[in-house]
């Protein structure tokens, strides 16, 4: 009969089995995911902090409003054509 499961002739071996190549493809596409997601969420933080400015009386009450709604001033990327 022959020898089955990881030992053969006396010694473990060590078989690569394609299931990490499965799961590196699936780390890879998370990875894209949430690189996507972080665009997403910045572009969505610089359209608020656009629209608090936009409804703010003075620089001191857009910085209150910023501050009490969690938005990021210092975020808003600038994007080149």
């Amino acid at each position: 009969m022959a020898p089955q499961g990881p030992e053969v002739g006396g010694q473990m071996t060590w078989a690569r089995r394609s299931g990490s190549s499965l799961a590196n493809d699936e780390d890879s596409r998370m990875g894209v995911i949430r690189a996507e997601e972080a665009v997403r969420l910045g572009e969505q933080n610089d359209r608020a902090v656009l629209t608090v400015a936009g409804h703010s009386s003075d620089s001191r009450e857009c910085a209150e409003l910023l501050a009490m709604l969690g938005l990021d001033a210092g975020r808003r990327r600038h994007k080149t054509a």
